[in-house]
């Protein structure tokens, strides 16, 4: 992976996102200890999170979902008494 200083970073910025959004991360340093880790955001490991509903439409939930498997709770683990 590519490690440039903060000064080449900021003279050839746009150069260095393009090539980060192609795939080719990059690592900002300063005085040569690494600062900051430039990657494209759809890249893999960059810790998005799923987007929520993606499935909407797609599952039925049954409307005696809470009481599903009542019958085998009680006889599996009694009345509480």
């Amino acid at each position: 992976m590519r490690t440039v200083n903060i000064h080449e970073a900021k003279t050839h910025l746009s150069r260095l996102l393009e090539r980060a959004a192609a795939g080719e991360p990059f690592v900002i340093a300063k005085a040569g200890k690494p600062l900051v880790k430039v990657v494209a955001l759809d890249a893999p490991g960059t810790g998005q999170a799923k987007r929520i509903g993606f499935m909407a439409g797609q599952i039925a939930v049954p409307d005696d979902f809470d009481r599903m498997g009542g019958a085998e709770i009680e006889r599996v683990f009694g009345d509480g008494q």
